[in-house]
């Protein structure tokens, strides 16, 4: 019997909210669990490893798992859990590995919380904007079609496995995110390269990279815990997005040195075989039109911006 699903409609502006954060000691995570605490909010995390305190719940995203009393008469789960796509080269096992952190963790923790007798009213799952495939020039929001291959089919099964909690009446926001502009994740790996001045653009630097800055992510998972307004496939991505050879250039003017040295796609292929069409040289040229229509300002729209404020924190 599916729970009946509470009344209420959590509000930002009346912390402190409960939330439950999955993927907490990723680069997003931790940056999400780190706004919370300093609004006063409740998280507890889930954690693979064994819990070190009671604001911890051990599971296993690859298998099912009886939810924890202490997820009871939360506001919002956050689910950011999956293994990073660009951490090794997509062998047949990296790809299982990939989908079963993504697709089966997502259904299993969608399935325990539906065992819940007060569960939460928003579930708001990580995505990608390679979701859409390699799109060249064309403008991709919401209302686009999803693209073909295997980061595109993954991140479709990913969505769809939370559709047993839309069935049941939970308000789940799907936050296709695009390049993260941080301290941590692609920025942390390019850095030292460029800083040796060995960087140059990928291919013909023609493909549009869609970016946010990791603030910026953090205010919108923040915010899809509490507006009921937020639903469905969210664009979480600047409304300014850049080419290869654009986000190339100001990369290098931000780490003061030139960039000269670019990678050509046979190369990029020989060497990470088929991730690299699909992370390093295909375009999603990507708006955020669920986000502009809800009124939401990023604090930082150009990349230039973005990009200085993670040199000012290095």
């Amino acid at each position: 019997m599916v729970p009946a699903m509470p009344s209420r409609t959590p509000s930002s502006t009346k912390p402190p909210l409960r939330l439950a954060v999955s993927g907490s000691s990723g680069f997003v995570g931790t940056a999400l669990v780190a706004a919370a605490h300093r609004r006063g909010h409740d998280v507890i995390r889930l954690v693979r490893r064994c819990p070190s305190n009671v604001g911890e719940i051990q599971w296993h995203p690859g298998e099912p798992f009886t939810p924890d009393p202490r997820l009871e008469g939360l506001d919002a789960v956050v689910h950011l859990a999956g293994a990073g796509v660009a951490d090794r080269r997509w062998t047949r096992r990296r790809k299982a590995v990939l989908r079963s952190s993504r697709v089966d963790a997502t259904r299993f923790l969608s399935d325990a919380l539906l065992q819940l007798e007060r569960p939460p009213p928003a579930f708001v799952q990580a995505s990608a904007t390679g979701i859409y495939g390699d799109r060249g020039d064309e403008v991709l929001t919401e209302q686009s079609s999803t693209g073909t291959g295997f980061l595109a089919d993954l991140a479709t099964d990913w969505e769809h496995a939370s559709g047993s909690l839309t069935h049941a009446g939970f308000r789940v926001a799907l936050i296709r995110i695009g390049m993260v502009i941080g301290q941590g994740g692609a920025i942390a790996r390019m850095r030292p390269i460029f800083r040796m001045g060995l960087g140059g653009h990928l291919g013909r630097g023609t493909q549009w990279v869609s970016w946010i800055a990791l603030s910026d992510l953090v205010e919108v998972l923040l915010r899809s815990c509490c507006d009921a307004a937020l639903s469905g496939p969210i664009n979480a991505v600047s409304p300014n997005p850049v080419t290869n050879r654009a986000f190339t250039k100001e990369f290098a003017r931000a780490c003061h040195r030139r960039a000269f040295l670019p990678a050509p796609a046979p190369l990029l292929r020989m060497g990470m075989g088929q991730m690299a069409g699909a992370l390093l040289l295909a375009s999603q040229r990507c708006q955020p039109a669920v986000l502009a229509e809800q009124g939401f300002q990023p604090r930082y729209a150009t990349l230039r911006s973005a990009l200085n404020c993670t040199q000012d924190a290095s």
